[in-house]
């Protein structure tokens, strides 16, 4: 199991972006949390399997009807904390 931070930036906030997030991710079984930021963009904490993680990377690249990617930059992180879901954070 890996632990990427993931930033996406764009028209990703007033457009569903975190709830489709949250269930594209517990669809590929990954845990962790998405929230958004005071720069008008999401953050998201996952931890899983690298293949699902680059999945959800491309489903991020494609968000919600309504929603304009520009960029989604991601670091992989030390695992300090174990998810038991994926969350919608405020």
């Amino acid at each position: 199991m890996i632990q990427y931070e993931i930033k996406v930036s764009g028209k990703v906030q007033g457009v569903g972006f975190r709830y489709f997030t949250q269930k594209q991710a517990r669809i590929l079984n990954l845990k962790g949390w998405v929230k958004n930021t005071v720069d008008n963009g999401v953050l998201l904490m996952v931890q899983g399997e690298k293949a699902a993680i680059e999945t959800l990377v491309d489903f991020l690249w494609i968000g919600p009807p309504l929603s304009q990617v520009k960029s989604v930059f991601k670091v992989e992180m030390q695992i300090i904390e174990e998810y038991s879901d994926f969350e919608v954070r405020a």
